[in-house]
């Protein structure tokens, strides 16, 4: 089910594979016709009608057989009378008729076993239990290795983390008692302890079956196991599956000790284990293209076959180096032994495309050297491909196969060319052949990774180029800290610190070019967007070979290239418009969720949520050009506003997290409160009625109340949110998290002199739940609705929508206008929207007349950074007693850039209902406090309750 990764500049190739030696003789292609043929007709077969694949098939033999009967009956008349010169044009039409004819029955092969392959996924009782979701035992084998997913954030909830193995079913047995024998392969769906099962295992299941996600897949149904515990194993692994995966372990076991990123990266790096590899690191490598470093293509072969036997075009000569060579090794046994550890490095790194594509490459070249036959590299890709389709049609839907495959060719037919272009102009040997080899597969892969993932990578050209110096040296030591884990753990620690430097590099590269604002560029996905991507290129290679001869060209070139990447604030504000020199607010674009920016002075903001992925809001943050974030504002803890966190701590200064006192769901409050306390950062709890101010910006707390206080605010994580009312740029701004109606009517009676506010941002992502007296009383100028699109709740509700427009206001959505700035003044607010695909940006200014209201204000007290007044607004029935906050912990870290004494103002203010005068807590030395009353009280060095109070 998942697709390989993506084979970009395995320029290690290059050395091995010899493009050198390719570039100086003619091409042998007669196996590229044969190879494709046989590619294209499994792809098509694999989903095809049985008796159509027979029919075309039969059709394709008849057609062969008539070539050959006409070839023969004309080469008989023409016998022993031909001339010369006939007889050299009679041999090449007899040449094209015998490749026409190695076309067709290749195309024939591979038909049919893609036909048979596909088969498979639909005879049986499998396919018809899972199009009724019907429950089932299953007894299957495991082919390939477990697989955590990443979990995803559907609505307001992280789906549950799950184990997805692949398996072939070998007994089906429904509720009903009927047993039957099949032979179909299926996607088991299981949880965490499946992650120790190892290919081979025989396992007995029970669980549901569903049709897969897409129609044409591999496997014939997904079975959802629903029991949580360990799998119940029939039969353990082969001998040799376990000793693959003692291996495996031991290298785990090497790199505990390392560095966070080289412990993770390592073991990818060498055997394609990427268990460890956190979701950030792997969103770096995909960005910038480097992916293929952990699917363990053919560079890692290549450097060890290079160790072996040297460079393969020596490999036959009297001056042939390598170890085998060292050792006194012949070359037939140097042949042989290269063959046994192809195979032992498929064993140990699973039969992924690409280690598929690299294993029988080297295989028939290995085969050539001992052989002493001449060592033709393309012929041997195409056999490779060929072999491999008939051996699994499957791959030859694999998108991680294509890409080997795309990579490899233009390793072996364009870097060759591009090198000496480079070095005519100039360019060392070895940096043209690197920087051809780089270009050469980026070239080629790039439109399919726009079929895939509708971007392209300005930065993998450059980012392969300075990451492939690190992959030899940690292949080496990492295959040798593998090899010497069962036997000297302490040697094995030893050669993995060694190989985790290269690593810790190869990581290091792959953060600080994601990090770049222009790393990637959107692009049309699908199909149509791939053909429109290799055109453009086709178009920009034809153009530079021309183009590209002046040095003074070049350099331009390469400049507007830097700037495209680097994209300087003042060079993107003046092409783009975005963001807005004096914008006040940003409604981040994060898809379904909330991440609202404060402008709080240069480089610096207020973030209230952080939306449901930490890229989104991570990117959103780096264009607005945000470094620093005084306070993060969590409204509730559910997924959609707080699983961003990573993303916001991320190279970046927070000062402390604030959230609404009500720790539910609870796991999701653990994780910010983890995710908090490894980077150091305060958790406080945000209390009714506090205002804080930083620079020209300020709010003020309105909801919830304390625990004890509202039942209304303990029906749920929604009606906690956290209110607040922002002051800025002489703008009024109300955000309402995901108040629900009743909180939303509890919250107008508790402050019912509230002023109208210029922005509204709507609860709930403009649910169609809201409360009218609530939105009529505020009647906002403009409304901000942070939504995702396409999602499946309907968000936001068109009853919200009109409502509001009914009331005067201007809607705006980031699912249709993307990221929306609010800037302005006097004149009130300006709208600004960032640019979405298909739409350009827009500045709507909202001018609907209203009238003036004075509000009090928070009072700037003398202090550097943050202040805050703070005004206890509760409102508590008579019959019930307050309990105040518990009292929190100090501060782990201070902010450098505040006063370390800092006081505020908390008077006390009578409510409706009764007065709660409460006490005020002080943690830390710096601006954080706690306050639950009134009185007047002053940030001091210690936890103890203030005299002043």
């Amino acid at each position: 089910m998942t697709r390989a990764a993506v084979p970009q500049a395995a320029a290690t190739q290059a050395s091995v594979t010899g493009p050198g030696d390719e570039g100086r003789v003619p091409a042998d292609l007669r196996l590229v016709g044969p190879a494709l043929a046989a590619w294209a007709a499994a792809a098509v077969a694999l989903t095809a009608e049985g008796r159509t694949v027979a029919i075309a098939c039969g059709a394709a033999v008849l057609v062969s057989g008539v070539l050959l009967l006409a070839a023969a009956a004309r080469w008989g008349s023409r016998r022993g009378s031909a001339e010369p010169a006939g007889r050299t044009g009679w041999a090449g039409a007899a040449g094209a008729v015998g490749a026409v004819v190695a076309v067709l029955l290749c195309a024939v092969a591979g038909a049919a076993v893609g036909a048979l392959a596909g088969a498979d996924t639909r005879r049986g009782p499998v396919p018809e239990l899972a199009r009724r979701h019907a429950e089932a035992t299953v007894e299957a084998t495991v082919t390939g290795d477990p697989k955590a997913t990443r979990p995803r954030v559907r609505g307001s909830v992280r789906a549950a983390p799950a184990v997805v193995v692949e398996a072939e079913a070998s007994r089906v047995t429904t509720t009903r008692g009927v047993t039957t024998a099949v032979r179909t392969p299926v996607l088991l769906m299981g949880h965490q302890p499946w992650l120790g099962l190892l290919p081979s295992t025989e396992v007995r299941v029970e669980g549901w079956l569903m049709p897969p996600s897409r129609s044409g897949d591999r496997v014939a149904a997904v079975v959802r196991v629903g029991d949580s515990g360990p799998p119940q194993v029939v039969a353990g692994p082969s001998m040799v599956q376990r000793a693959a995966g003692r291996l495996r372990a031991g290298l785990r076991e090497a790199t505990d000790g390392l560095a966070p990123d080289a412990r993770a990266l390592l073991p990818g790096l060498v055997v394609g284990d990427t268990s460890r590899v956190p979701s950030d690191l792997e969103e770096a490598f995909r960005a910038t293209d480097l992916t293929h470093l952990l699917a363990v293509s053919g560079g890692n072969l290549a450097v060890l076959l290079a160790v072996l036997i040297g460079p393969p075009h020596l490999a036959s000569r009297a001056e042939r180096r390598g170890l085998a060579a060292r050792l006194g090794i012949p070359l037939r046994l140097t042949a042989v032994l290269g063959g046994g550890l192809a195979l032992g490095f498929v064993v140990v790194c699973r039969p992924e495309p690409s280690v598929l594509r690299a294993a029988v490459c080297g295989l028939i070249t290995l085969l050539a050297i001992g052989t002493g036959r001449s060592r033709a590299l393309l012929p041997a890709l195409a056999g490779a491909v060929l072999l491999l389709v008939l051996y699994d049609p499957w791959l030859a839907r694999g998108y991680g196969f294509l890409l080997s495959v795309l990579a490899t060719g233009a390793l072996l037919t364009l870097a060759p060319r591009w090198a000496a272009a480079l070095r005519r102009r100039g360019m060392p040997d070895r940096v043209a052949e690197a920087l051809a080899a780089a270009g050469a597969a980026q070239a080629v892969c790039a439109p399919v990774i726009a079929v895939l993932a509708a971007r392209v990578s300005l930065v993998a050209v450059p980012c392969n180029l300075l990451a492939e110096p690190a992959v030899a040296p940690a292949t080496v030591l990492g295959f040798a800290a593998l090899a010497a884990a069962p036997l000297v753990p302490p040697l094995a620690e030893g050669l993995a610190w060694l190989a985790g430097w290269p690593a810790r590099w190869t990581a290091t590269v792959a953060r600080t070019g994601a990090g770049l604002p222009g790393a990637e560029l959107a692009w049309p996905g699908g199909w149509a967007g791939g053909l429109w991507l290799a055109a453009a290129t086709a178009v920009v290679l034809l153009i530079a070979g021309r183009v590209l001869r002046s040095p003074w060209v070049c350099g331009a070139c390469a400049l507007l290239l830097l700037l495209a990447v680097v994209r300087p604030a003042p060079l993107t504000r003046g092409l783009t418009g975005w963001p807005p020199p004096d914008w006040r607010m940003v409604a981040c674009d994060v898809g379904q969720g909330d991440a609202l920016v404060l402008a709080a002075g240069p480089h610096s903001a207020v973030l209230v949520d952080a939306g449901p992925e930490p890229k989104a809001v991570d990117r959103c943050l780096r264009r607005l050009g945000v470094d620093e974030v005084p306070m993060l504002v969590l409204s509730h803890f559910h997924a959609d506003h707080v699983d961003g966190l990573p993303g916001v701590l991320r190279g970046r200064a927070v000062g402390a997290i604030e959230t609404t006192s009500y720790a539910l769901p609870p796991g999701r409050a653990a994780f910010v409160r983890r995710e908090a306390g490894r980077a150091g950062v305060p958790v406080v709890e945000a209390v009714p009625g506090e205002r804080r101010s930083v620079g020209g910006l300020s709010w003020e707390v309105l909801w919830p109340p304390p625990a004890g206080t509202s039942a209304v605010a303990e029906d749920g994580p929604n009606d906690a949110s956290v209110v607040l009312l922002v002051r800025t740029g002489g703008l009024t701004l109300l955000l309402l998290g995901d108040l629900e109606p009743p909180a939303q009517q509890e919250l107008w009676e508790t402050h019912p002199g509230l002023p109208p506010v210029d922005v509204l941002k709507v609860a709930h992502h403009g649910s169609a739940y809201q409360d009218p007296r609530l939105t009529r009383g505020l009647r906002p100028r403009l409304a901000v609705i942070s939504v995702g699109a396409g999602n499946p709740y309907g968000h936001p509700a068109a009853r919200t929508i009109g409502a509001l427009r009914e009331q005067g206001a201007a809607v705006l959505r980031t699912d249709t206008d993307g990221p929306v700035a609010v800037t302005g003044g006097q004149g009130g607010p300006v709208a600004v929207t960032g640019q979405r695909r298909g739409r350009r940006r827009r500045r709507q200014p909202v001018q609907r007349p209203r009238r003036s209201r004075t509000v009090d204000g928070c009072r700037a007290l003398p202090a550097r950074g943050i202040t805050e007044s703070c005004t206890q607004r509760i409102s508590t029935p008579i019959s019930v007693t307050s309990t105040p906050p518990a009292r929190p912990p100090p501060p782990r870290r201070r902010y450098g850039t505040f006063s370390s004494v800092i006081s505020w103002r908390c008077p006390s203010r009578t409510s409706r209902s009764t007065s709660v005068r409460r006490s005020c807590w002080t943690a830390g030395s710096w601006w954080t406090r706690w306050c639950a009353g009134g009185g007047e009280a002053t940030a001091m060095s210690s936890t103890a309750r203030s005299r002043s109070c």
